[in-house]
Order: C-alpha cells, then structure tokens, then sequence
C-alpha cells in the first residue's frame, strides 16, 4: 500500500522492491534534464544533510556514473552505477554496483506542464531490500530524496 504524508507519496516497500511515485509541478523536460547533468544532480541527490561529488556521469547505455555522497556524520558513501537503457525524457534505468546491489527503473510521464515521476529500485532478494531498509533507513531516504527533487525544481521554475 503507498503511503501518504503531508500530501505526498512517500516510499512503499514491498517484496523485492521499493517504489515512489510522485507528480512534480514541472514539464517533463526540466525534470530529465536535473537528472540527467551533473551541475543539476549534485543540488539535490541524497536525504537530507547529503551533498554529493560527481566523478563521471554518462547518461547512454553503459555509461557510468560514480559519485559520492557526504554524510552529515561526515563519512563519505561511494556509489557507482551502470546505465542499461535511456530513452531520453522517458525513462532511465541503471544498475547500482556498488553495495547493496539494485537495479533502478525511473519513469517520467508528461502530465501537462507536470511531470508523474515512479522511481522503483529491485533488490535481488527480499532479504537484502530490508536490510537495506534497516540499516541505511532507505525507504526514509528514498522520500527525502523526491523531496529535494521538488524543492530543486521549483526553484528552477
């Protein structure tokens, strides 16, 4: 079941999957594009307290990404992804190598001048999701990170 906090949809988890889905009040356009560029990205990727470094990011199939995300506990947390399909303002999908491993689904449906954003992340196991869950309060950063999203976005409108 999704959940709803102050009007928004945060996190469900369910299986092997975590899934958000949220309608941004900006054109699909704009939402591809911050998360697409690097300059964009860094602003706003991460829960709360993160701020980011972008080493590489080639957003086609089999293009990399690796960054690292600072923690407000002060450590740093290496992330690195393969793309495995981008269909430009539609969809992009990537595998995140790094652990935990998890393959990432984001869709971006135009909705008028809104954009309906569903974000899946598919663990291998069921297991791993909730520990994932557990231990890095995934589900919570998830949202948080949606959040950023849309306070990054309606600063760009």
């Amino acid at each position: 079941m999704v959940q709803q906090k102050e009007n928004k949809t945060v996190a469900e988890v369910k299986e092997k999957e975590m899934v958000i889905t949220r309608l941004l009040n900006a054109p699909r356009e704009l939402v591809w594009k911050v998360w697409t560029e690097p300059d964009h990205l860094k602003n706003w990727w991460g829960p709360e307290g993160f701020t980011n470094t972008i080493s590489e990011m080639n957003v086609v199939p089999g293009g990399e990404w690796d960054l690292i995300m600072h923690g407000p506990d002060g450590k740093d947390y290496k992330n690195q992804s393969t793309y495995t399909n981008v269909i430009p303002q539609e969809k992009l999908e990537f595998d995140h190598v790094s652990h935990p491993k998890f393959k990432v689904t984001v869709t971006f449906e135009e909705q008028g001048n809104k954009t309906l954003l569903t974000w899946r992340m598919k663990f291998e196991t069921t297991e791993l999701l909730n520990n994932t869950v557990n231990v890095f309060k995934a589900d919570i950063g998830l949202t948080q990170n949606v959040d950023k999203l849309e306070t990054y976005l309606s600063k760009l409108s």
